[in-house]
């Protein structure tokens, strides 16, 4: 027993404890929101998010254990993982009542899965991956290399366009974005990116943007009086909920609208509301800390990794957590149009709450191998010493 508690004594000692904490107060605060909102109807989501987690974070338990430095070099693993998944999306994919894309699949059971929660943590190695092979040739500042690099993305961001889910979309480039430019690909390219997307945004907004994609544009600014009636009916609802709880809040299982269920997906895209209605702007602001105190540990543990390796990939983790929590508090506060992205931690939605904590065992790999890795550093230049003498 004693060993046994010495083995975990260490496990903790090696890994981010803080990360560890916050991620489990964030699981906590989202059971409480979900089992509020359970009041609305008839289908349990606790049972499907309390087993989510379960496996979450069993997963990642197990990656957290595993070497990130293996998990890097057999990257083709990760990226097949990535293909397959994506081609059972155009084989088995389903549209889930309340989406508005086909990028699910159901299994035996009615549980629904979104393969592409999981191919972000496989992108995130992949590109790892990318990234350090380009700096190891001394291309990462070249054209042909950041070519290379566009290409990487492009592919898993056009099939996730044809399935319909341009949300996450965006959460691929924005990591794509963040891994690249920490990575060491200059600026330059950047704003010549940034210059096409602007010229290119006529050709998007005619071409590439469908009916309803300009229809929730436009009901930011009431544009066409749509706000109220269609497509703005579910931020207006939603900001009329988080302005009802006021400073504290009507208390756990008091919130009538909630109740109710005024706000539709309130346990999913728009839990942010619910915090705001039952817990008040004391609760809005107690979810962002939570959020932010997660960010800024693996902003931090990306600083002390010990290669350039462990770094991306807590990056690519910051990346995935900052920009879904940014989007989605935007189009919920109705600054952003709707587009589906859950909130971390917290929206319910078993696929994505488990991409969450494999990404936190992801950080948790890099912290948990850093000793090994000093060791061995010691090693070799003990020899070399040696050597030299």
């Amino acid at each position: 027993m004693e060993k046994v508690l010495e083995e975990i004594k260490s496990y903790f000692k090696k890994t981010d404890i803080i990360l560890w904490i916050f991620t489990f107060v964030a699981i906590i605060y989202s059971l409480l929101l979900i089992s509020d909102m359970q009041r609305a109807g008839t289908y349990n989501y606790m049972i499907t998010q309390i087993a989510a987690i379960i496996a979450g974070v069993a997963a990642a338990w197990v990656v957290s254990i595993i070497d990130y430095k293996f998990m890097v070099k057999v990257w083709w693993v990760f990226a097949l993982t990535a293909i397959a998944l994506a081609g059972l999306v155009f084989i088995f994919g389903v549209r889930v009542e309340g989406t508005d894309d086909t990028a699910w699949i159901r299994l035996p059971g009615g549980i629904t899965v979104q393969p592409s929660e999981f191919i972000k943590v496989c992108f995130i190695i992949t590109f790892t991956k990318h990234l350090t092979f380009l700096k190891d040739i001394d291309k990462i500042k070249s054209l042909p290399g950041v070519i290379s690099l566009l290409v990487h993305v492009g592919i898993p961001m056009l099939i996730i366009h044809m399935q319909g889910d341009d949300g996450t979309v965006l959460i691929f480039l924005f990591i794509a974005v963040t891994m690249s430019f920490l990575a060491g690909v200059p600026a330059r390219y950047y704003a010549v990116l940034g210059g096409l997307i602007v010229v290119g945004l006529p050709i998007l907004w005619s071409f590439v943007l469908n009916n309803e994609h300009r229809n929730r544009i436009m009901a930011l600014f009431d544009l066409d009086g749509n706000a109220l009636t269609n497509y703005g009916w579910q931020q207006y609802q939603g900001k009329v909920s988080i302005a009802s709880g006021q400073l504290y809040g009507e208390g756990l299982y008091n919130g009538r609208r909630v109740e109710y269920g005024i706000v539709p997906e309130q346990e999913n895209d728009f839990i942010f509301t619910v915090a705001g209605e039952e817990f008040g702007f004391i609760g809005c602001l107690v979810l962002m800390a939570i959020l932010v105190v997660i960010i800024i540990r693996v902003i931090i543990d990306a600083k002390n990794a010990y290669d350039t390796k462990g770094a991306l990939i807590c990056y690519g983790v910051f990346a995935m957590i900052c920009s879904q929590t940014i989007i989605n508090i935007g189009m919920v506060l109705g600054v952003i149009p709707v587009i589906g992205i859950t909130l971390p931690f917290f929206s319910s939605g078993g696929t994505s709450v488990m991409s969450m904590m494999i990404g936190i065992g992801l950080v948790q790999s890099v912290m948990n191998n850093q000793e090994k890795d000093m060791d061995r550093a010691k090693i070799r230049l003990g020899s070399q010493s040696r050597s030299r003498i």
